[in-house]
């Protein structure tokens, strides 16, 4: 059971990435998934999360207008597009599944509950 990132890296202050998290061995389908970033010296994060379901999301209120997560099933791909990118976003972002037989399908969470994490992909965010 693995999670893949893909799309970090160095982008100007105002632009624009999107993350990819595809999981190999596993199907989407049951599993909520949450987007998690850790700066230099500081905490991990949650930032964004998706229910299995792709109905309910959440965001912490730093990226709230500016990130949107969605989730295409077809492609068992869960997405974070991220605009006007600032600085303080910098950090290694990671995505993670959490299995949502006993939540439900409208579950997701921004706390550091999840069951498998993936390895993390930089994003620098620099003039």
């Amino acid at each position: 059971v693995q999670l893949m990132e893909s799309g970090g890296g160095l982008v100007q202050p105002g632009g624009s990435l999107r993350l990819s998290c595809a999981p190999s061995g596993f199907t989407l389908d049951y599993y909520a998934i949450g987007w998690f970033r850790q700066a230099p010296g500081k905490a991990r994060e949650g930032a964004s999360c998706i229910s299995s379901s792709g109905e309910s999301t959440n965001y912490r209120d730093s990226v709230k207008g500016r990130f949107t997560v969605s989730k295409d099933k077809a492609k068992n791909t869960v997405y974070l597009q991220m605009d006007n990118l600032k600085p303080e976003d910098t950090g290694v972002y990671y995505c993670a599944a959490l299995n949502t037989y006993v939540t439900g399908p409208s579950y997701c969470s921004l706390a550091l509950e999840y069951d498998y994490w993936g390895q993390g992909t930089q994003i620098t965010v620099s003039p």
